[in-house]
């Protein structure tokens, strides 16, 4: 083969593999309008293609690393924090309604809070008025229920004392009408206020006085002394002296005081711890 023929043919590949390049890499590369100068200096027609090629190449060289390093510089450099926008738009009348429906809401569950602490403090204030009620109402009871029983009693000791007294003053032959309850109650009664009243008595003059003989006079006064009606003593002369319950505890205070106390000492003092002046009814 001719030599001139293979020296065309390689050029003609050469220039078909660099249009190919320059093809995919005008796609890949973004255009540029060039410089107005750069434009109006457009005549390359003494440049040789392939400095051409390589002077476009350069351009997009440049061109991407200065893309690239833009889009550093936009990643280095910080973002500003973007305003809370609804915050700062939010008009001062609505922030202000917003506030005061927080503070309303504060203070009503303030208001809640103190009315179940009122309702909780009323309630355990109730409760211990009731148990205070209950403890005084079971109180009353009991002291009613004392006080029912000792009326009771005293009334009881007071039936069992008159019948004591009325068997006592039962009427004997040449006595009184035992049919007469309530004159044998009167005579009982003149029985012992006659000797109340009187202090010393002769019990002959006693039992003349109630129509009695003298044993049943006797008989009389010690069964009243059994009962706690009277008390005194009967002396060997045929006296009942009355002697009060006061007096008597006079003079068992007088002999603890002295100790020993002999007769005739109790009789000397006896003048000021008993009485024995008969009482004068007005």
């Amino acid at each position: 083969m001719d030599i001139t023929l293979l020296i065309a043919l390689a050029a003609v590949t050469l220039l078909i593999l660099l249009s190919i390049g320059l093809f995919f890499n005008t796609r890949n590369t973004p255009k540029i309008k060039p410089p107005a100068q750069n434009r109006a200096q457009r005549p390359n027609d003494g440049v040789p293609r392939r400095a051409q090629i390589a002077r476009n190449r350069g351009m997009h060289m440049r061109g991407a690393g200065g893309r690239r390093q833009a889009d550093s510089e936009d990643e280095e450099e910080p973002v500003e924090r973007t305003p809370d926008l609804p915050d700062e738009k939010m008009g001062v009348k609505k922030r202000a309604k917003l506030e005061a429906k927080a503070e309303k809401k504060a203070q009503r569950e303030a208001e809640e809070q103190r009315r179940s602490e009122k309702k909780k403090r009323d309630q355990q204030a109730e409760e211990e008025r009731q148990k205070l009620d209950e403890k005084r109402q079971l109180e009353e009871k009991r002291i009613e229920e004392e006080q029912r029983k000792l009326k009771e009693e005293k009334e009881k000791q007071e039936y069992e004392e008159y019948l004591k007294m009325k068997e006592a003053f039962s009427v004997e032959a040449e006595g009184f009408d035992e049919g007469e309850s309530e004159d044998s109650q009167n005579l009982l009664q003149e029985f012992v206020s006659y000797i109340k009243k009187n202090k010393v008595v002769v019990i002959e003059d006693l039992a003349a006085q109630f129509k009695l003989k003298t044993q049943a006079a006797i008989d009389r006064i010690q069964d009243l002394q059994k009962d706690d009606i009277l008390t005194g003593v009967i002396d060997d002369r045929g006296k009942f002296i009355y002697v009060s319950r006061e007096e008597m505890e006079a003079v068992a205070k007088f002999i603890k005081q002295r100790g020993r106390v002999s007769i005739s000492e109790l009789a000397e003092n006896s003048n000021h711890l008993i009485n024995l002046t008969p009482q004068v009814s007005a």
